[in-house]
């Protein structure tokens, strides 16, 4: 194995670091090994890799046996990733896309997403990760394990009280979460100004009393103004309610109308737990049936 520090150079042999594309590059070997164990990649996996820069994640995951398909959007990076990988491209163990990830056909058969991702895709890449492991035609996702921010870390795991919004609430409907390793910024080169930390989240499965759509549109318009009682924030109909089956604008209206009298329609949305989102849509839907 060549090691992070000769892949980070060779890399930067050809071309200066993109700080647009927020190219911060792990040099510890040590957070590397570790990344891929916390993840349990095995030779039966077929490994996601986003942004994966100098390649070395890629080559870490690829010590393992396991088959990887890393997207990556910078045209230089991709001649580097070409040279470098030449002989596990060729035998198939590596596939490289180069695009955005946000907007790319995904492998239907990965069944697990291990990346050091650019920050600023943070959310909508478990938007999207969100939607494959969801899609009916695509293997279900066994372990996704994250590279993040320290702060958005905690958002996603809901960690303190001031944490608590639609992100983490939205994420465990479909996800277990935890945090592992704490990062800190001298495990890379260029060094980010901020803390990273690992993110775990595996899929738990869970089949919800009503549509998760539905769940989806009420929690994230209740967080829009989280020092709201969801009396006023839900009074409205969600701009894209028309998108979950067999609901629309008036429907909505209606069971408003029976629900704006139930006392939970008195709290704030970060005293809600996620169980209490599913009842609350359970009612919503069924009140209005009955109306």
């Amino acid at each position: 194995m060549r090691g992070a520090r000769q892949l980070v150079d060779a890399l930067r042999a050809l071309q200066p670091t993109k700080k647009s594309l927020g190219q911060h590059y792990l040099v510890h070997d040590d957070v590397l090994e570790r990344t891929v164990a916390w993840a349990e990649v095995d030779v039966e996996d077929h490994v996601l890799e986003v942004g994966p820069g100098p390649g070395v994640l890629t080559e870490a995951l690829l010590a393992t046996g396991c088959a990887v398909t890393a997207i990556e959007l910078d045209s230089g990076t991709c001649a580097h990733l070409r040279h470098v990988f030449a002989e596990a491209l060729a035998d198939g163990r590596l596939t490289l896309i180069e695009g955005d990830a946000l907007t790319v056909a995904w492998p239907r058969d990965i069944t697990k997403i291990v990346a050091n991702i650019p920050y600023q895709i943070s959310s909508p890449l478990i938007e999207a990760l969100t939607r494959h492991h969801r899609h009916p035609k695509t293997t279900p996702l066994s372990e996704i394990v994250l590279l993040v921010q320290e702060e958005f870390a905690e958002r996603v795991v809901m960690e303190y009280e001031s944490d608590v919004g639609s992100l983490g609430m939205v994420v465990g409907l479909d996800f277990d979460v935890d945090m592992g390793e704490r990062v800190p910024p001298h495990a890379f080169s260029p060094m980010p100004k901020v803390h990273s930390r690992l993110l775990r989240m595996t899929p738990h499965d869970e089949d919800w009393p009503c549509d998760r759509r539905l769940l989806v549109m009420m929690i994230q318009t209740a967080f829009s103004q989280r020092r709201k009682k969801v009396k006023r924030t839900l009074r409205k109909a969600p701009r894209r309610i028309a998108r979950v089956p067999g609901w629309h604008a008036s429907r909505w209206d209606r069971a408003y109308a029976a629900m704006q009298n139930d006392p939970r329609m008195d709290r704030r949305p970060e005293t809600f737990e996620l169980e209490e989102w599913a009842e609350l849509g359970v009612d919503f839907a069924s009140c209005e049936e009955e109306a």
